[in-house]
């Protein structure tokens, strides 16, 4: 026992690096856009295509690969995935055109998308039933820690001092490191539901058994939601803080970076919470709560107030827990065993096809017509959505429904 805890132990660390190592390299471009955008000539309308290019190969991958690691494994998907996403971090540091920026990160959509899935339904499978929703937000949440705090203060520091391109080279490379680590650390998750309910390969038609459950068609309106907020605030944030407001790009990153540290506070401690009290009332308060941030931003008073406005986006950013609840515990506790991957990439593919794809590029054309503060309120809308899908869902935490 000691020794699985011990496993338990360095996998959550490992993979909690791993997944904050993708969101690096994917929110790279959205905190160097200030540095882009002026030297490619590039528009609102453009920089919000890019966002959605690599969410929507995201997508798709994700759900592919989800079920493909359902029937094949965890590391044949995963470690490939790590190592090539990590070398288009690199490739995006050349890119000399908007086509070309568009064409790297696509590419780097299609290999990212397989991590969420793999990742997040073998920490799900790997951890004790009393730990799994502490584990799994732990892993989420460094999305936040990495993607959201650390990258929009290491990538604008970076890009100041050797440029936008050194600093797409830097972030490429924690990515092959951890590849090595995964290589050598990770087992194939075994559980023994797993082996009981996969005596022969599932065939396509039982996959379509995920569609029954109200919570994951739920949980998809969800990820839509929280997808919106999450990548329509933090692709035009940054412009809005430096064109409209008229601060630094550094001011920009900082600032954001303080929101991205409160994210991954709560990111791993309401999904432990909602370990006792039901995954259910937290989605909800977290909902709520979101929608405060984008507006944050927009806020004269804040801005005036640059310490203020940080405190604020720290204490109010729940959205990595929402990421914990909506797109990977409710959905895995929900489907049939077996078909956790499945579930989670399919809640995924919603979420980035209309949070990740469509409404970056709808927000960046409302954004040339209407302004800045446009997208904002848009991404405060994505959260009100988690809100009112959480309404409406069944609890789905093992020891709520037993209790």
């Amino acid at each position: 026992m000691k020794r699985f805890l011990n496993y338990e132990t360095g996998l959550v660390a490992l993979l909690f690096l791993t997944w904050g190592t993708v969101f690096l390299d994917r929110m790279s471009l959205v905190y160097l856009a200030p540095f882009i955008v002026p030297e490619l000539h590039l528009t609102h309308a453009q920089v919000g295509l890019l966002v959605s290019a690599l969410a929507l190969a995201w997508a798709v991958s994700g759900l592919v690969f989800g079920i493909v690691s359902d029937r094949v494994g965890r590391r044949p998907v995963l470690i490939p995935s790590v190592f090539v996403f990590s070398a288009l971090s690199w490739v995006s540091g050349i890119a000399k055109t908007f086509a070309q920026f568009f064409t790297v990160r696509s590419l780097m959509g299609l290999a990212e998308g397989p991590t969420w899935s793999t990742i997040t339904a073998t920490i799900e499978a790997s951890s004790t039933p009393e730990r799994r929703g502490r584990n799994v937000g732990i892993v989420v949440s460094a999305a936040a820690l990495v993607g959201l705090a650390v990258a929009p203060v290491l990538t604008t520091q970076v890009a100041t001092r050797i440029g936008w391109r050194g600093a797409f080279f830097v972030t490429g490379i924690p990515g092959l490191i951890l590849g090595i680590l995964i290589w050598k650390f990770l087992r194939e998750p075994r559980l023994q539901a797993d082996v009981a309910a996969h005596h022969r390969a599932p065939s396509w038609k039982d996959y379509l058994l995920v569609l029954r459950y109200r919570n994951i068609w739920l949980c998809c309106i969800a990820a839509a939601g929280f997808m919106t907020w999450l990548f329509v605030m933090n692709a035009f944030a940054p412009l809005y803080i430096t064109e409209v407001s008229g601060n630094s790009a550094v001011f920009a990153g900082l600032v954001i970076g303080a929101s991205g540290l409160g994210g991954f506070l709560w990111g791993f401690i309401f999904p432990a919470l909602s370990d006792r009290l039901g995954r259910k009332p937290v989605l909800i308060f977290l909902g709520l709560l979101s929608a405060i941030v984008p507006l944050t931003y927009r806020s004269e008073f804040l801005i005036a107030h640059p310490w203020l406005m940080a405190a604020t986006g720290f204490i109010a950013n729940g959205g990595q827990g929402i990421a914990a609840l909506a797109i990977v515990l409710i959905p895995a506790e929900t489907a049939p065993v077996g078909f956790a991957a499945t579930a989670i990439g399919l809640a995924t593919l919603f979420g980035e096809i209309f949070g990740g794809a469509l409404s970056p590029a709808v927000a960046g054309s409302v954004a040339d017509r209407y302004g800045l503060a446009a997208p904002l309120w848009i991404a405060s809308g994505g959260a009100i959505v988690v809100f009112l899908a959480a309404c409406g869902m069944v609890e789905s935490s093992p020891h709520r429904r037993k209790s």
